[in-house]
C-alpha cells in the first residue's frame, strides 16, 4: 500500500497499463497520475514526470525497490550458436555494459589486480636468478653451458605441474590452487640462499620446487578470468593480469642489483619471498573463486557477468563421482589444440631465451656492468605491460565492432610473432647498447599481442577445460623453453656468438605464426562429445 501511495512509484514501462487503483485511472510511460480517495471526502492528486529510459533499462522494477543505475554503454556482441561472440547486436539485443568508472571500481577488477600482483611476484622470483647467476658463476667457476643448466632447473619443475595443476584448477577452482601455489613458490624463493650455501643439489632442488609451484599460476589466472569476466572483457582482463606478469620481469631485473648491493647477493630472494606470503594472506581473505560466492559484489555486477559469459555457471568443485581425468585423446585430435600448443611453445621459447640470457648478452656483447645490463634488460618488459593492455583493448573493440573471434585472434597472434621476429633481426645489427635495447623493447612490446591471441583463445574454445588446455600447452612451452635456454648456452660456446641464435629464434617465430593462422579457431569445441 505504501508503494502505491508514494509519489515515487511508477508503473512498469513495458507492460500493459496497470489497473485503476481506488477508482481513479493512472497514466502510462512518461508520467503517472495518481488518484487517492480519502475518508474525509476530498481527492488528492499528484502528477509525476520522469525521463523515459531506453528499452532495455534497468528501470522497470515495481515499487520503491532500489535500482543501482551505474554509468553504462552498450557492449554490442552477438553470440553464435556455439556460444562465442561473433558480431554486433541490435539496440534491443545489446547487453548492458559498465562505464569506465564502474569497471575500474568493480569487484572483478580487484580480482584481476590481485592476479596481476601474483604474476608479478611469480616472474620476479623467477628472474632473480638471471641476475644473481653472474656473481654465482664467477664465485663457483661455472661455464656458460653449466650456468644455463642451473637456470633451466626451474623449468624442470615447471614441466611437471601445468597439466596436473590445470586439472586441479578445473576441479577445485582458482582461489585454493593459486593460494597454495604462491605459498610454495615463496617458500622456495625464501630458502634459495640457504640452499645455495649448502650444496649445488640443494640449490637445484629449490629451483625445481619453484618451477612446480609456479606452473599453476597461468592456468589459475585463465580460470579466474573465465569465471569473473564476460566474454567482451576477457582480452582486457588477461592483458591486465599479464601486465603484472611482464612488470615482474622489470621489477626483478631492476631491483635485484639494488637489493644485492644493500643485502648481499641473496637479498632479493628474502624480500620477494616474504612479499609472497603477504599476498597469500590478502588473497585468501578477500577473493572468492566465483562472483556468485563474493559477499560484497553488487547485484548489477553479478547479473552483468552472468549475462556476458555465454556459458552456464560452473560449480567450484565437481562432485566426487565426476572424473578429474580430461578427454586428452579428443583434445589432441583437434587442430585448434595443436595451434595452441605450437603458439605456447614458441611464445615460451622466445620469452625464456630473452628473460634468461639478455643480461648476460648485454654484459658480454657490449661490456656494460651488471646493473646497466639488468636495466637495459628491464626497460622492454615495462613497455610490454603497457602495449599488452592496448592490444587487449583493441582486441575487445574489434569483436564488439563485428570482427569475428577467429580473425581477431589470428591478427593479434600474427603481430605477436612476426613483429618480434623482425625486431630480433634488427637486434643482431645493433652496435650500441642503447640501440640494442630499443630493438629489444620493440620485440618484447609486439610480443605482448600474444596475450590477446592464444592466451585468450584457451578460454574461448573450451571454458570447461581451459585449465587443462593451458597446462597441456604450457608443458609444450616448458619443453621449448628448456631447449631454448640450455641450447642457447651450448650454441654460444660452439659458435662464439649469440646473434646466430637470435636469427634462429626469428625464423621460428615466423613459422609459428603461419601454423597459427592456418589451424587456430575462435569457435567453441565440445571435447566431451564422442565421434559418432
Amino acid at each position: 500500500m505504501t508503494s502505491l501511495l508514494s509519489p515515487l512509484w511508477r508503473p512498469p514501462l513495458h507492460s500493459p497499463p496497470p489497473p485503476s487503483y481506488f477508482g481513479r485511472p493512472t497514466s502510462s510511460v512518461g508520467s503517472a497520475e495518481f488518484g487517492v480517495s480519502s475518508r474525509f471526502g476530498p481527492i488528492s492528486r499528484r502528477k509525476c514526470f520522469w525521463p523515459e529510459p531506453p528499452p532495455d533499462s534497468l528501470r522497470t522494477r515495481r515499487g520503491r525497490e532500489s535500482v543501482d543505475l551505474k554509468p553504462e554503454f552498450a557492449a554490442r556482441v552477438r553470440v553464435s550458436p556455439s556460444g562465442t561472440p561473433s558480431g554486433p547486436l541490435s539496440h534491443k539485443e545489446a547487453v548492458q555494459a559498465p562505464g569506465f568508472v564502474e569497471f575500474i571500481t568493480s569487484e572483478r577488477v580487484k580480482v584481476v589486480a590481485m592476479l596481476a600482483l601474483a604474476l608479478a611476484l611469480c616472474n620476479a622470483d623467477r628472474v632473480v636468478m638471471s641476475v644473481v647467476i653472474v656473481p654465482l658463476s664467477l664465485s663457483h667457476g661455472w661455464s656458460r653451458s653449466f650456468a644455463g643448466i642451473v637456470q633451466s632447473s626451474f623449468l624442470w619443475g615447471y614441466l611437471i605441474s601445468p597439466i596436473a595443476g590445470g586439472a586441479l584448477v578445473d576441479h577445485y577452482g582458482g582461489k585454493v590452487v593459486m593460494g597454495w601455489g604462491v605459498a610454495l613458490w615463496s617458500l622456495a624463493t625464501l630458502l634459495t640462499p640457504w640452499a645455495a650455501e649448502t650444496s649445488l643439489l640443494s640449490l637445484l632442488a629449490m629451483r625445481v620446487l619453484l618451477g612446480i609451484a609456479e606452473g599453476v599460476a597461468l592456468p589459475c589466472m585463465n580460470k579466474m578470468v573465465a569465471r569473473w569476466f564476460p566474454a567482451a572483457e576477457r582480452a582486457r582482463a588477461v592483458s591486465i593480469a599479464m601486465a603484472g606478469f611482464t612488470l615482474g620481469n622489470a621489477i626483478g631485473l631492476s631491483l635485484s642489483p639494488i637489493l644485492m648491493s644493500q643485502g648481499g647477493i641473496y637479498g632479493p630472494f628474502v624480500i620477494f619471498g616474504l612479499s609472497g606470503f603477504l599476498w597469500v594472506l590478502v588473497w585468501l581473505s578477500a577473493i572468492t573463486s566465483t562472483p556468485d560466492q563474493h559477499p560484497q559484489i553488487s547485484k548489477y555486477e553479478l547479473n552483468y557477468i552472468r549475462s556476458g559469459r555465454h556459458e552456464p555457471s560452473e560449480p567450484v568443485a565437481k562432485s566426487n563421482t565426476s572424473s578429474m581425468i580430461p578427454p586428452f585423446k579428443r583434445m589432441l585430435s583437434k587442430m585448434p589444440t595443436w595451434s595452441l600448443i605450437v603458439a605456447n611453445a614458441m611464445h615460451s621459447w622466445g620469452f625464456f631465451v630473452i628473460l634468461s640470457w639478455m643480461p648476460i648478452y648485454f654484459y658480454s656483447a657490449y661490456h656494460v656492468d651488471l646493473r646497466q645490463a639488468a636495466w637495459y634488460s628491464a626497460v622492454p618488459w615495462s613497455v610490454m605491460a603497457f602495449v599488452g593492455y592496448l592490444g587487449g583493448m583493441w582486441s575487445d573493440l574489434l569483436i564488439q565492432g563485428g570482427t569475428s573471434i577467429s580473425l581477431t585472434r589470428k591478427l593479434m597472434q600474427s603481430i605477436g610473432f612476426i613483429g618480434p621476429g623482425i625486431a630480433l633481426i634488427g637486434l643482431t645489427t645493433a652496435k650500441q647498447p642503447s640501440i640494442a635495447s630499443a630493438w629489444l623493447t620493440l620485440a618484447i612490446g609486439l610480443k605482448s599481442f600474444s596475450h590477446s591471441g592464444f592466451l585468450v583463445n584457451l578460454q574461448e574454445i573450451s571454458p570447461k577445460y581451459s585449465g587443462v588446455l593451458h597446462g597441456m600447452s604450457n608443458t609444450a612451452g616448458t619443453l621449448a623453453a628448456i631447449l631454448g635456454t640450455v641450447g642457447a648456452g651450448f650454441f654460444v660456446e660452439l659458435v662464439g656468438s649469440f646473434r646466430g641464435f637470435l636469427l634462429l629464434t626469428s625464423m621460428l617465430y615466423v613459422l609459428a605464426a603461419i601454423f597459427w593462422d592456418i589451424f587456430s579457431s575462435g569457435e567453441r569445441i565440445n571435447f566431451d562429445e564422442t565421434a559418432s
